[in-house]
C-alpha cells in the first residue's frame, strides 16, 4: 500500500516553457479536485478555488548573474475530505528546474519532469472547465505543473521547488523577480520570509527593491545578504530586486518602462564605492543652531543635548564648526568657525553642556546669525536648525523670516530643519529647507529625538560628492524627482525618477555626472544605457513616479497656497494610480453617489464644498466608480492646508516620504475591496465591472468586445497573454492596452 501511494505521488510532474517574459511570473497554487482515487465513502465537500498557502519560505543564492531559488510552500487543506490537486507554478524564461519534492508526512518524495505540451493541455482544460478568471493570470506564462495526491483532510501539504536562471543585465542593472503577487485572485497567502545572498567578482552597487522593505544583513564589496518578511493578510506583491555590478567610483544603473504611444519612465540609481580613503571625503563646514527656549525644558532638552554632543564628537579634525543656541536671543559658541580638532571638539562639548532651556523663541535672528557664520569656502556647507516652537520673539511673520534668510544666505549652503513636537510651523520649516537644498524633518512626541538626530549626523558626516549635476545627453526628460540632486554621502544612494519622451529608440546613451570633492571638480561618463520606445517590464515605475509627483505637488500647496491646477493634478494622479492624498481620500465605492471618480478622472467630486475636478473630462455616459467613504490610512481633508499641529506635521512627513519614495508602501495605496492594482494599472469596481482608471468614454479609441469564456476570448489571450492578468479580475472587465479598449462581458 505504501509503495502504491508513493507511486501515485510521483506521477504526472510536468514542465512547460511557453515563451513568456520573465516578468510574467506568478505564485504557485494548488487547484483542488475531487479525489477520484479515494474510497467511495469519501465525504462530499465544497471545493475552494485554490488551497490557501499557510507560509512561503524563499532562499535565493545569486552568483554573478546565475540565481538558484529554493522555494518551500506549505498549503492547507481545511476540508474534511482527501483531495487531489493540480499544482501550477510559473517560472522565469529559460529557467531550469533542479528539483521538485512533495512531503508525505515525514517522507520527502522527489518528483520528475515531463513534457511541456502536456502541461499546456492540462492548464487549458482546467481554465475552460472551471471558467475561473483568477486562473487567467497564468495564461501564456512559463509553467511548471504537477499532480498532487493525496492531500489528507485537515492537514498541511509541503512542497519544495528549486530552479536556476540566468538573470538579465540591462543598462548596467541586474534584475531578479520572485512571484508573490500574481495569483492573489485565487488564493490567500500567509506569512512570507525571503532571503537573498549575492556573490560577485565585481563590486555590488545600488541594491534596491521597489516592492519590499529589505534588510541588509551584510553588504561587503563583492557579497551581500538581505532579507524581507511579509505578514499574513497583506496584499502580496511580486518581490523585485535590482543591483549593479560596477568598478566605477560612482556606480550608476538604469531601469526603464514605456508603453507604446506614451511617455516612458526611468529610474537612475547612483552610489559611491565602499572602499573610500579618508582623503576622498570632503572636509565640511557645519553650524548647529539649537532651540533652548523654555518649552525645551526637561527630557526634550537632555535628548537634544545628547544628540548635539554626538554630532560634535563625530566631526573629523579637518572639519570646521560652530554652535548657536537661541531663546529670546541667540548665543554663539564663537564668532566664526573653529577647527574640529581635539581642542575644538572639547570646546563644543562644554558649550553644549552649558545650554539651559529658558525664554521665548527667536527663530529669525538665530537663523540669520547661523547663515552669517559661513565665509568664502569651497567646502560643503551645512546648517542644522532645530526648534520646537513658533516664532515669538523679534520677527514673527513667516514670509519676512523666509525673506531675511534669503538675504543672509551665502551660496551653496544646505539647510536642514528639524521641528520637535507639534507646536511648529511646517510651512516655515519646509520652505526654508526647500529653498536651501536641504530637507525638513520632524520628531513627533512618540519618537526618540536623540536617535533621529544621531542617525542624521552619521549620514552627513562623510560628504563624498557635492554640487551634483547630471547631463542626460540626447534623452528628452521632464518632471524628474528629486528636483535638485542632493549631495552624496558615505553609504548613501540617490534614486532619480522621471519621464522621457524621445521619438526613437536610444541605444548606448552617454550620460555625464559632475560634482565637487572639496575644491576639486570631478566628472564621470556612463555609456551603454538604453532608453527604448517600448519596455513592458518594470511596470512599477509609472506609479512610483506619480507618488513622487504627488508629494512634490502637495508640498507646493502647503508652502505656497492651494491652486486649482495643482489640486486637479493631484486628484487625477491619485485616482489614476490609486494613491492616497487629502484630495482622493474620500472615494466612491458604490453607484448613485454624490462624489464619483470616472475613467481615471474626477467627475463631480466635491472637496470642501468645491468642485475639485472642474476642467477635467466629464463623461456623460461613463460609469460611477467611487462613492464617498474614508480610506483607512487617508489623511484628513484639512491636511492639505494645515501649517501647525499634529495634522500639519504628519502631512509634511508624508509629503517628504512620497518625494523620496523608493517602494510603494501599503499606507500610500488606496485600501478598498473595490480598488485593485494589477500590472501597473489601477482598476475600480462598480456594478460588478472592473474598469481601468485609464479608460475615458470619449477618447474614441478602437474597442474589442468579448464574452467571458468564449472561443474569441481564449484566442485573444493566446495572441496577447498580457491581458490575462487584467482579465483575471473577473468576468466583467474594461481595460486599455496599447491604445485599444478591451471590454469583457459576462457569459449569458
Amino acid at each position: 500500500m505504501r509503495l502504491k501511494k508513493a507511486a501515485l505521488v510521483l506521477m504526472s510532474f510536468l514542465f512547460l516553457l511557453a515563451g513568456a517574459a520573465a516578468s510574467a511570473s506568478a505564485q504557485g497554487v494548488i487547484v483542488p479536485g475531487r479525489c477520484v482515487r479515494c474510497p467511495p465513502e469519501n465525504p462530499a465537500v465544497t471545493l475552494p478555488r485554490a488551497l490557501p498557502i499557510k507560509s512561503i519560505t524563499i532562499d535565493t543564492k545569486i552568483s554573478g548573474q546565475v540565481a538558484t531559488t529554493h522555494l518551500e510552500q506549505i498549503f492547507r487543506n481545511d476540508t474534511n475530505a482527501t483531495l487531489e490537486g493540480t499544482y501550477l507554478f510559473p517560472i522565469p524564461e529559460s529557467a531550469s528546474i533542479v528539483e521538485f519534492a512533495i512531503w508525505d508526512g515525514n517522507n520527502r518524495l522527489v518528483g520528475e519532469v515531463r513534457s511541456r505540451e502536456e502541461a499546456r493541455r492540462i492548464y487549458d482544460e482546467i481554465v475552460r472547465r472551471q471558467r475561473d478568471p483568477g486562473l487567467l493570470e497564468y495564461a501564456g506564462k512559463d509553467l511548471f505543473q504537477a499532480s498532487i495526491y493525496p492531500i489528507p483532510p485537515r492537514s498541511d501539504k509541503k512542497l519544495e521547488l528549486t530552479y536556476t536562471q540566468v538573470l538579465k543585465a540591462e543598462s548596467g542593472t541586474v534584475s531578479y523577480r520572485y512571484p508573490l503577487g500574481t495569483g492573489r485572485q485565487l488564493v490567500s497567502i500567509g506569512s512570507v520570509a525571503g532571503r537573498v545572498e549575492i556573490d560577485s567578482k565585481d563590486p555590488i552597487r545600488n541594491i534596491y527593491s521597489p516592492t519590499h522593505d529589505i534588510a541588509l544583513a551584510h553588504h561587503g564589496t563583492r557579497n551581500a545578504r538581505l532579507s524581507f518578511e511579509v505578514r499574513g493578510g497583506r496584499e502580496p506583491k511580486d518581490f523585485q530586486l535590482f543591483y549593479a555590478l560596477s568598478r566605477d567610483d560612482f556606480g550608476l544603473s538604469l531601469v526603464t518602462h514605456r508603453e507604446p504611444g506614451r511617455d516612458g519612465y526611468f529610474l537612475l540609481m547612483l552610489s559611491p564605492k565602499d572602499e573610500l580613503t579618508e582623503q576622498e571625503y570632503a572636509a565640511k563646514d557645519i553650524v548647529f543652531v539649537m532651540d533652548t527656549s523654555g518649552s525645551m525644558a526637561g527630557d526634550k532638552m537632555e535628548k537634544a543635548r545628547s544628540a548635539l554632543l554626538f554630532g560634535i564628537r563625530s566631526l573629523r579634525p579637518e572639519d570646521r564648526f560652530n554652535v548657536i543656541s537661541f531663546a529670546g536671543e541667540e548665543r554663539l559658541m564663537e564668532n566664526g568657525l573653529i577647527a574640529a580638532d581635539e581642542r575644538g571638539r572639547a570646546r563644543g562639548e562644554d558649550f553644549a553642556k552649558s545650554m539651559r532651556a529658558t525664554g521665548g523663541t527667536n527663530i529669525n535672528d538665530s537663523l540669520v546669525a547661523g547663515l552669517k557664520q559661513f565665509g568664502d569656502s569651497d567646502r560643503p556647507r551645512i546648517l542644522v536648525f532645530m526648534t520646537d516652537g513658533l516664532p515669538t520673539v523679534s520677527e514673527t511673520n513667516v514670509d519676512r523670516i523666509i525673506d531675511n534668510a534669503r538675504k543672509a544666505r551665502p551660496a551653496n549652503v544646505r539647510l536642514f530643519t528639524f521641528g520637535v513636537g507639534y507646536d511648529v510651523n511646517t510651512a516655515l520649516l519646509d520652505k526654508l529647507a526647500a529653498e536651501n537644498s536641504g530637507v525638513a524633518d520632524y520628531i513627533e512626541p512618540k519618537e526618540d529625538l536623540e536617535i533621529k538626530f544621531s542617525n542624521f549626523y552619521s549620514k552627513i558626516n562623510y560628504p563624498v560628492l557635492t554640487d551634483l549635476r547630471l547631463d542626460m545627453g540626447q534623452v528628452r526628460t521632464d518632471l524628474v524627482y528629486p528636483r535638485n540632486l542632493p549631495d552624496l554621502f558615505k553609504g548613501s544612494q540617490i534614486i532619480l525618477i522621471g519621464r522621457y519622451s524621445n521619438e526613437q529608440d536610444l541605444d548606448n546613451v552617454r550620460l555625464r555626472l559632475t560634482g565637487r570633492t572639496g575644491r576639486a571638480s570631478r566628472s564621470f561618463d556612463y555609456s551603454n544605457l538604453d532608453f527604448p520606445l517600448r519596455e513592458n517590464g518594470n511596470d512599477f515605475l509609472p506609479r512610483l513616479w506619480a507618488t513622487r509627483r504627488v508629494g512634490w505637488l502637495m508640498e507646493q500647496i502647503r508652502s505656497n497656497g492651494e491652486q486649482k491646477e495643482l489640486r486637479d493634478e493631484i486628484v487625477d494622479l491619485g485616482t489614476r494610480y490609486g494613491i492616497v492624498t487629502p484630495y482622493t481620500s474620500y472615494l466612491a465605492l458604490e453607484a448613485n453617489a454624490d462624489q464619483t471618480v470616472t475613467g481615471g478622472r474626477s467627475n463631480n467630486m466635491q472637496i470642501d464644498g468645491q468642485d475639485a475636478a472642474a476642467g477635467a473630462s466629464r463623461d456623460k455616459d461613463s460609469r460611477q466608480l467611487l462613492k464617498s467613504r474614508p480610506a483607512a490610512s487617508a489623511p484628513p481633508k484639512e491636511a492639505a492646508k494645515a501649517t501647525t499641529g499634529a495634522v500639519a506635521v504628519q502631512q509634511s512627513k508624508r509629503d517628504r516620504a512620497q518625494q523620496e519614495m523608493k517602494t510603494i508602501r501599503e499606507e500610500d495605496e488606496i485600501s478598498s475591496s473595490a480598488v485593485r492594482s494589477v500590472g501597473g494599472k489601477t482598476f475600480y469596481q462598480s456594478d460588478g465591472v472592473w474598469t481601468d482608471a485609464d479608460f475615458k468614454a470619449d477618447a474614441r479609441m478602437p474597442e474589442t468586445v468579448l464574452t467571458f469564456g468564449s472561443e474569441e476570448y481564449f484566442a485573444l489571450l493566446k495572441r496577447e497573454p498580457r491581458l490575462g492578468e487584467y482579465f483575471s479580475l473577473g468576468e466583467r472587465v474594461v481595460v486599455v492596452l496599447d491604445g485599444r479598449v478591451y471590454r469583457v462581458n459576462a457569459a449569458p
